[in-house]
Formats: structure tokens, sequence, C-alpha cells
């Protein structure tokens, strides 16, 4: 069984009383971007006599309260930096709740200019540049800004939602009405006819999954499989819908199948993916039903989509088994990234496994340099303090330490066979609970001991838990070894370039097609490789940029690792003469008037140039810092000095 966990972020009393189910009811207002509406919790008290029910909110305008449909008085209390105004509403004594009893508890209100978990873009922020376009981003803890709720991931819930919209509505649910292939808009005349669009999530999921886009957008349906319930397909603006739908229907269905031949089957029946306007700040969001991703992925020969992986993976681990709170991200993320590249393995070969492993323990490294002045945030187990920001963490420290643990265990206990089967056991156990690095160890124990007996435990005994869980520094607690063959190629020719710094540029023998058969992932390894040497001579990094199209690559994963290598050096010419280029792209203001906002690039690139010329980085950024999602937007002035 498993325990109520605090949670540092959150003022809500769920462990006294906690929300089943939320009922909202929506209008969107693009002219004055906000939405309004309601919110009806059913709450189920956890003990006898509580006496009212605490909600966490975030720069919301509380209109109204209603218990078991009579108002009542409520008190919004001061509002704390990070967690909000905690939302006080007392029960009437007549009701007398004992435990396992229900209430319903109604709350009318708006959302406000300042609410960060929504983007309100113009319409000339869009491909069609025709209508203004609407998204949210609840993780970790936004979604209190757009509704009042218990807003932990400790508290799991089911919702239905009506969305008043004059263009199409999505939501991390089903669909009930209208039909998603039926014609856009239910036939209306979009940008000027509301329709209602209903949704209902069956399956319970914790707050931050709760997720609304808006804009114009249609969809595809991918081919149905026989013999599943679940169905695939994807959103779009009409002017990207055949390149996303292109990019993704090969791989969608693919993916959903290998992924049930390790794991217990899919829950959520839909698996759709949404392709968001490039503001969007992360690769994707694994909204359940619903998958946000950047435009960034979509490259023409389908070299990125892989990160659909990661997303979908997280229907088990984060959606499924979720962590208690973000002291315990790593369960939602380190588990996510290793069965991810277990799936790579089933749906490519073990070298690209061994190979995903060797492109994330660069990021492992870069991130836990990021945090030399708060070695706290380089630990895999975070005690977060009470109303600490966990975004002031977020780095791939978790995705990266989280699946090399796991690893490490895998090879421990007995490979990959053995391990798997462990896995299925632990989705099996927990899938639908939130659960902290404490249940996740005794369940581990309590596994191996049924299936293993003492030999098991030993090895267990052996692990040294204090320093995978609490360990700080640059490195894993273990040196890990990854299968290199498809690193060789890469490797060498770093090494060529690495060697040719003493010739003059004009006597190099480099050529275009140096790089034409190593495939996405080998190139940013060539990249990365790269870094590990001393910069390059400035002339040496120009022309590996013109000559292997790195400098103008629509491909972000390999633009923004060629900036890193010309960057290196920030006292260089190179780097003088490349600062502005890279923060250029990343404003939009290298022609293609796009923003870059997906914060594993838009980031780090502007660390890289305020280290080269932190006036540039500050004047670029301020020029364009609107464009950017609020989250990315705060973060991005905290790496710059200006917040």
């Amino acid at each position: 069984m498993t325990t109520i966990a605090q949670d540092h972020a959150s003022q809500a009393n769920f462990d006294e009383i906690a929300t089943e189910h939320v009922a909202f009811d929506w209008t969107i207002d693009y002219a004055q971007h906000l939405l309004h509406g309601s919110a009806t919790h059913t709450l189920v008290a956890k003990k006898d006599g509580v006496r009212e029910v605490v909600l966490d909110t975030n720069v919301l305008e509380i209109e109204k309260v209603a218990v078991e449909g009579s108002p009542v008085a409520f008190v919004l209390g001061p509002r704390h930096e990070v967690m909000g105004s905690a939302l006080r509403i007392p029960l009437p004594p007549s009701l007398a709740l004992a435990a396992g009893s229900k209430v319903q508890v109604a709350v009318h209100y708006r959302t406000t200019k300042d609410c960060v978990a929504l983007q309100w873009l113009e319409k000339e922020q869009t491909q069609g540049k025709a209508f203004p376009f609407l998204f949210s981003q609840c993780q970790p803890i936004y979604a209190r800004c757009i509704a009042p709720l218990q807003d932990s991931s400790s508290v799991k819930i089911t919702y239905s939602a009506r969305v008043h919209s004059v263009l199409p509505a999505l939501m991390s649910a089903r669909r009930v009405s209208p039909p998603a292939d039926g014609p856009a808009h239910d036939g209306k005349v979009i940008g000027k006819d509301v329709v209602t669009y209903t949704y209902e999530q069956p399956t319970a999921i914790p707050s931050y999954l709760i997720a609304l886009a808006a804009g114009n957008v249609v969809y595809k349906p991918a081919p149905r499989v026989e013999g599943v319930e679940w169905h695939t397909g994807v959103w779009a603006e009409p002017e990207l819908i055949e390149a996303a739908f292109w990019e993704f229907k090969e791989d969608i269905n693919r993916f959903l199948i290998t992924a049930e031949k390790i794991l217990p089957p899919y829950r959520f029946g839909v698996f759709d993916v949404l392709v968001l306007p490039p503001s969007f700040p992360y690769g994707g969001m694994e909204n359940a039903c619903l998958t946000f991703l950047t435009p960034t992925l979509l490259v023409g020969d389908r070299s990125l989509v892989d990160v659909m992986v990661h997303e979908l993976t997280h229907s088990w681990f984060g959606n499924g088994v979720t962590q208690a709170n973000s002291t315990h991200f790593w369960l939602n993320e380190g588990w996510t990234t290793y069965i991810e590249r277990v799936l790579q393995q089933y749906l490519h070969s073990p070298e690209e496994r061994g190979f995903s492993f060797l492109i994330g323990y660069k990021s492992l490294a870069d991130a836990l340099k990021l945090y030399k002045d708060k070695p706290k945030y380089q630990r895999l187990v975070i005690e977060f303090e009470k109303g600490e920001d966990p975004d002031d963490a977020y780095s791939n420290v978790p995705y990266e330490k989280g699946a090399n643990f796991l690893l490490y265990l895998e090879r421990k206990l007995g490979g990959l066979d053995v391990f798997l089967k462990y896995a299925y056991d632990y989705v099996s156990t927990f899938m639908g609970k939130s659960i902290t690095t404490q249940e996740w160890k005794d369940h581990l124990y309590q596994y191996f001991e049924k299936n293993g007996g003492e030999e098991k435990i030993k090895i267990l005994d052996s692990v040294d838990w204090d320093a995978w869980f609490y360990g700080e520094g640059l490195s894993l607690p273990v040196e890990i070894e990854y299968d290199m063959t498809l690193a060789k190629q890469a490797y060498a020719l770093a090494e060529k370039w690495d060697a040719s710094r003493s010739s003059d540029v004009s006597q190099l023998d480099f050529k275009g097609s140096d790089v034409d058969g190593l495939n996405t992932n080998q190139q940013i390894v060539f990249l990365e490789r790269l870094q590990s040497y001393p910069a390059l001579p400035s002339a040496h990094a120009l022309l590996l940029g013109t000559l292997y199209k790195f400098a103008a690559t629509q491909n972000a994963e390999l633009r923004w690792r060629y900036y890193e290598v010309a960057l290196l050096d920030p006292t260089s010419a190179t780097a003088k003469q490349l600062a502005p280029e890279a923060a250029a792209w990343i404003v939009g203001q290298d022609g293609t008037g796009t923003v870059v906002g997906r914060m594993k690039f838009c980031r780090p690139t502007f660390r890289a140039v305020a280290k080269v010329d932190r006036d540039l980085a500050v004047r670029i950024f301020s020029s364009a810092k609107d464009a950017f999602h609020p989250i990315a937007r705060r973060l991005i002035e905290k790496d710059l000095g200006l917040a």
C-alpha cells in the first residue's frame, strides 16, 4: 500500500480530503487572453470530521464557491511566489463528513494575464498566420494557474471538460464530441462560431497532465491496427499537417506495438500527437492521450521521431506509475529514459541502445557542470524545502543519472531479460499510484527476494544507495561502459579534425561527403566529440560549419551542437563572429522569422552567447522575449542574470 507523501510545492490538504474527479466548464476568451468558467470537484474524505477543503491556486480570480450547490464564503490566502495562494473552502458542519464520504465543491473563476501555464500566440506567431493559438504547460506545478486544484502528483484525478471556443480545442483526454475525424470545428466558421468541445478522461492522472490547446488545427488518423483497442493520429495546423503526418505515420503505431511487447497494455485508449508552434519550450510533453511535440522534430527525414518514443514511454512511467512529488522526479524521467532506450534496441539494434546512452552521457556531464555552485541539484533524489521551485532543478540529471542507475542495476542483477520481467512487475504493482523512491526500492527488494532469493539480495545490498541517490559531483558513482560500435566512425572523423589544427585551412582535404555515411545521431556524437578537444582554430571552425552545412541546417540538434563547437572558446575570433548568428537563430532573426523556443536549444545557446558577449545576449533576448513561452522566458532571464 502506498503512503501519502508530503509535497513541498503544494498547500492543499489532500491528506485529509482528496479530489477524485473534476468537471471543467471553460470559455476561451482570445481577445482578453483568459479562460473563465468553473471547476467542480468531487472529493473523498480521508478521515472523519474534515472541516475544510484547501486547493492550490496561482494568479486566479476566484468569483464564487459552492459546496453541494450552496454558496459558501472562502478565503484566498496571500500569494507565495512559487506555491501561489491557498484557497480555503469551509465545509458546513451539517455535512459531518466521515472517512470515505464524498462532497462536491464548485469554484467559479477566471485566469489572469500572469498565468504562466498558458501561452497565447498572436496569429502572426503561427504557421498559418490567420488565427491565434493557445496551449498550456502544467508541469511541474503550473496547473494551479489554470484551475483551482490539489496540484500535487500525489493526487490522481479523472476529469471531464466542456470547452467553448471559436477555434478547435484539444485536451489530454478522449474526445466525446464533435468527432476528431469529422469536419474541422464541427463544420462551423473557424474564428467566428462558438463550438462546445467535450472531453472525458476516465483514467486517473496527476494534475500536471491536464492540457489544453486551441487553434486552427486539423487531424489525420494513423492506420488502425487490428486486435488493439487504442488508436492514434496526428494534429497540426493545416500548413504543417502533411509534413507532420509524414514524419510520424510510419512509427507511431510501431512504437506503441513494440512497447506493449515488454510492458502491460496501453491504458489510455488514444495516443495522438499535436505539433505545436515553435515557442513550445520542450521536445515533447507526455500529456495523456495527446502528446505535445516541438516542430523542431520536423526535419523531413524522420531522424528525430524517437523523441516520440520517450513521450509514449511516459504512458507507463509518469502517467501510469507517478512520482509522489518532485523529489522523486527521477522515477518519472529516469525510468522513461531507460525504457525508451530498451525500445531503441527492439526498434533498431543493441548498438543503437548503447549509442543513446553515449549521447545522453554528454548531456549529463553538461548538466552536472551547470550545477557546480548548487551541488544539491546534482543529486538523483533532491530533498526540496517547502516552497522551493522544482523548476530551478530542472535538467538532464534525473533523466540520465536515473537511466544509468537502472542500467547499472540491470547488469548487476542478471541482464536485460531478468530486469525487464522485474520492470513489468513494477509497473503492474504501482500502475495508477504515486510513489516515493523508498517505495520503489522496497518493491525492488521484495521482487528479487521472491525471484532470486539470497543471491539477489546480496547483490542489492552491495549497491551504494546513498551514492546513487544523494551523490554530488561531476561523475556517476560507478563508471559505466557503453557499446561504442556506432561511435567509431564519428570519433575517427573528430580525431582527424583535431589533428588538422596545425595545418593551414587551404591545405585540408575534408569533403562534404565525410558525413554522408553518418546518421543524425552519429553526426551529433561527432560534434560532441569535437567539444572534448581544445577549440578549433577559427578558420577550421568556420569551414566545419559551411562544409557540412551545420551552420544553416534546419536540424536543430545539429545546428545547436555546431554552435557549441564554434563558441567553445568565448575569446576566439570564431566565437565573436558566430555569437550574433547563434543568438539570431534562436530568436528567428536569421531570416526564418521563427523562434527556437525549445529550452534544450535556446537556454544553452543564450548561456554560450553570454560568455562571449553578455550585452549581445541580453539585447537580442530582450528584443524577442515575448515570443518565448513564459516558463522559458523566466528561466532564460535567470540564466542571463536578469531575474
